[in-house]
């Protein structure tokens, strides 16, 4: 991440800035535009300057903290597929994104904000996601462990449904999921 001017942040400063994001989506994932930048800050352990010298208003860490979560979902895959199977991977993914999926939802008020000030936080998201699901499915598929015949838009759209159909039930979510990458898994002949 770069600083004012485009130079990097110092070790102290991207550490704060990452502590303030961390705190960020907590907070509007669980309060909505009912948490405060103060909470936020004390939160990070760091004092309010700080938290408005990286974000000077509400909309910029609002949308920063959904993009880090964003961020963090989508560099999960590549770290899962070199630690775990393909399938294995995929499946440990699709939780990721149903954890993902539950913070955004929590932080749809606050998103909204942000869509009203005239920014778009998910002006680049299907691609990112896209992109992240793809070398899954398509490892997957090298492997003989899951079908070749699905995209991953068809992938994100069934995990999105249930996240939004499963809600805060995790368990619930855990079962679908499960159901769906034996879907992806098996064609019938």
């Amino acid at each position: 991440m770069t600083g004012t001017g485009g130079r990097p942040l110092r070790a102290d400063a991207q550490r704060n800035r990452d502590q303030i994001l961390a705190a960020a989506a907590r907070a509007f994932s669980t309060c909505g535009l009912e948490a405060t930048l103060e909470g936020i800050a004390r939160d990070a352990g760091v004092g309010i300057g700080t938290l408005y010298r990286h974000f000077p208003t509400r909309e910029l860490l609002i949308e920063a903290a959904y993009r880090n979560e964003l961020a963090a979902v989508c560099d999960a895959a590549p770290e899962l597929l070199d630690s775990l199977p393909p399938a294995e991977a995929l499946r440990a993914w699709m939780g990721r994104f149903i954890d993902y999926m539950t913070r955004k939802l929590g932080m749809a008020d606050a998103l909204r904000a942000v869509t009203a000030s005239g920014a778009n936080p998910y002006a680049q998201s299907l691609e990112l996601l896209v992109g992240a699901i793809k070398p899954l499915l398509e490892s997957g598929a090298a492997s003989g462990e899951l079908r070749s015949d699905v995209s991953a838009e068809d992938v994100l759209v069934s995990i999105s449904g249930v996240a939004l159909a499963t809600g805060k039930n995790r368990d619930q979510a855990d079962r679908a999921l499960d159901l769906l990458l034996d879907g992806l898994r098996y064609r019938s002949s």
